[in-house]
């Protein structure tokens, strides 16, 4: 009987986050699809070919029920809401390579085999299991010894997959290394204050780098409606799409994660 409740809760457990999580978004990529999942704040998970990427897994280890085990794990910060060493513990990352910054690495469990550790640094480039990243610069403005975050020390990422490339921004603010980007096709933008950008930021720098869709996310307590009026008030091509990523939470809220 025990046996049974617990497989009963599990099972019910899974449900639930399940139920919680919007649908993902798929994208026509070379010869296949690229499925775009959000899971809430700065996490999310895309998949292609059988591989699958889990980028900045945090904020619990549920939130990645009925997902298969990641192939690759790349994360941007050391902030809590980024690198999340319990919900890293919980989840299945036997079989993952992990991308990170120096700062990452230096506070990645114990756990964690040194030989799945990829150390990138800004503006430097790796290929794993097929996909080609790219360490883009992330960091506040204007720069400064005390700033949240400082440059050099996170990565925002351009990975490119199935032909298609996606940008992860990362916490940063409307930097060179931003608006100098080319040819994005997908990119995910935060906008959160004081940590990052404010909403007219974000959509300032989407619209001097161009990508063809965008997601904000990373905005707890920022009007992502008005993010897409600047943006397409400014360039109706590009593709601003709304997803919920506070599944738990009203999006409109003060509170901050980190």
């Amino acid at each position: 009987m025990r046996k049974i409740l617990l497989t009963i809760l599990a099972t019910a457990g899974v449900l639930s986050a399940l139920a919680q999580r919007v649908m993902p978004d798929l994208e026509m990529a070379r010869n296949g699809q690229l499925s775009i999942q959000p899971i809430n704040h700065a996490s999310l998970v895309l998949n292609y070919a059988g591989k699958n990427i889990y980028v900045d897994p945090a904020g619990d280890a549920s939130a990645f029920e009925g997902l298969l085990a990641p192939d690759l794990i790349v994360i941007t910060d050391i902030h809590g809401d980024h690198l999340d060493t319990k919900t890293i513990e919980a989840i299945n990352t036997q079989n993952a390579t992990f991308v990170v910054p120096q700062a990452v690495a230096d506070k990645l469990p114990a756990s964690i085999n040194k030989k799945n550790i990829v150390i990138l640094a800004n503006g430097k480039r790796t290929t794993e299991g097929g996909v080609m990243i790219d360490a883009i610069a992330m960091y506040n403005l204007p720069e400064s010894a005390d700033a949240m975050h400082t440059k050099g020390r996170g990565n925002g990422y351009v990975l490119t997959i199935g032909g298609k490339k996606v940008y992860i921004s990362g916490d940063t603010a409307d930097t060179p290394e931003m608006k100098a980007l080319k040819n994005i096709d997908i990119a995910f933008v935060c906008m959160n204050l004081p940590y990052t950008m404010d909403v007219k930021t974000a959509a300032s720098a989407v619209l001097a780098f161009k990508p063809v869709a965008v997601y904000p996310y990373h905005f707890k307590g920022q009007d992502t409606n008005e993010f897409k009026r600047l943006v397409n008030e400014g360039n109706q091509e590009i593709d601003v799409r709304l997803r919920n990523w506070y599944p738990d939470a009203i999006t409109k809220t003060t509170a901050e994660t980190k």
